[in-house]
């Protein structure tokens, strides 16, 4: 296999240097770049860097399902500073790549390549790559060498930092996987999102904080089962239940989880459902027999909890009620039920539910989606479920 080596601190990684990876694999053939983030560079000293573990986890979140990339902890293994030369022996020993291995240097590197530790053995034992950095032109370099014919990003970890630490945005700069750890962390002078407010008379879900890092890999699968359509529809409910949990002091976080995780069952076939909903112990009514179909609501729950291993029960319950509802439902369930019935690719939906600001608490917006969820059911003479039928009279008794 032939092998190439980016190296840096990747603090953090960006798009900058997949492009250049990506770049140098289309140019000249090598199977697969090993990207090796350093402990400490001989050439700075005293810069505080992000723990290697953080950096370690953004690099893994930036390749995956790339298997041309990898990554290699050997010189944060070794700790102290790093030297190209040792890096070096190290991946011969332990890859044995195909030929030389290659190495990939900016051109702002290779301007003082002359004075790393054994730069002649380097050269010797490597063939060189050198890309363009700083300078479209082609700077001198004493040694053999390829050249990159790439374009200049004008993209680094320094911008990335500094973006986030003067409040610019950046988001876009690095791969989703590693703004969801970004954020997720608090890292680079990120701050986190404040804990959730509690609904007067103690109402709230579970503690469980969610992350956006696992969001992303529960989202991901969720695109991958249903139909753009159907996708579509459950990120615009994921969308405006964050908002209404922002509206109404909820945890929009794990709001966004619910609402885009709550139709991921929508596609399983009949038996499929039965078979999930068997493991949450509630048993299967005669309109659930009539109709296998309702059932997706309760077998996502029973996904959620099973195969991704959540325990937050706000998450859960919202889930597993959004379809019929229920009398108990808690202030997270009801936010997933509004927002899946009236998202804006619903048609035929009273625009006026839309606008939160209408509302001065959740259950007043609770009462007119299930109302308008009636009407429309009943228009078109489809069955409503006794659940939603004790919800509708309990909702109206309580003056909700």
């Amino acid at each position: 296999m032939r092998l190439a080596i980016l190296g840096g601190s990747f603090n953090p990684v960006h798009l900058g240097h997949l492009f250049l990876a990506d770049g140098v694999i289309s140019a000249f053939g090598y199977d697969r770049v090993i990207m090796i983030p350093t402990f400490q560079s001989p050439f700075k000293p005293g810069a505080q860097i992000t723990p290697p573990e953080d950096r370690l986890d953004m690099l893994a979140a930036s390749i995956t399902a790339d298997p041309r990339l990898t990554v290699d902890p050997c010189e944060i293994r070794r700790q102290g500073v790093s030297y190209t030369i040792d890096t070096l022996g190290d991946i011969e020993r332990r890859y044995l790549p195909q030929g030389k291995p290659g190495l990939i240097l900016g051109d702002d590197l290779a301007r003082d390549f002359p004075k790393w530790k054994k730069a002649r053995e380097i050269a010797e034992r490597s063939d060189i790559i050198i890309a363009h950095r700083i300078s479209a032109g082609e700077l001198p370099f004493p040694f053999p060498h390829k050249r990159l014919q790439n374009e200049i990003m004008d993209l680094s970890s320094g911008v990335v930092r500094d973006r986030i630490r003067q409040g610019e945005s950046w988001r876009y700069l690095v791969p989703p996987g590693v703004r969801f750890l970004i954020e997720d962390r608090g890292l680079y002078g990120v701050k986190s999102p404040p804990p959730p407010e509690v609904l007067p008379g103690g109402e709230g879900i579970s503690p469980q904080r969610v992350s956006w890092e696992f969001i992303g890999v529960v989202e991901t699968l969720v695109r991958s089962k249903l139909t753009p359509g159907r996708f579509l529809h459950s990120r615009n409910t994921a969308l405006l239940t964050h908002d209404i949990c922002l509206r109404f002091h909820l945890d929009a976080v794990a709001g966004y989880l619910a609402g885009i995780a709550h139709d991921m069952a929508k596609s399983l076939p009949e038996d499929e459902l039965i078979r999930l909903v068997g493991n949450d112990g509630q048993g299967i009514s005669p309109m659930e027999h009539k109709k296998p179909s309702l059932l997706h609501a309760r077998a996502a729950a029973v996904l959620l909890k099973d195969r991704f291993g959540v325990h937050n029960e706000g998450v859960l319950e919202a889930v597993r009620l959004h379809t019929t509802g229920d009398m108990s439902m808690g202030p997270l369930a009801k936010a997933v039920f509004i927002a899946d019935k009236i998202e804006p690719s619903r048609e035929e939906v009273d625009p006026r539910l839309r606008d939160l600001r209408r509302y001065q608490d959740l259950d007043e917006l609770f009462t007119a989606a299930v109302d308008e969820t009636v009407v429309y059911l009943s228009s078109r003479n489809v069955e409503i479920s006794e659940s939603t039928r004790r919800l509708l009279a309990v909702i109206h008794k309580k003056g909700m």
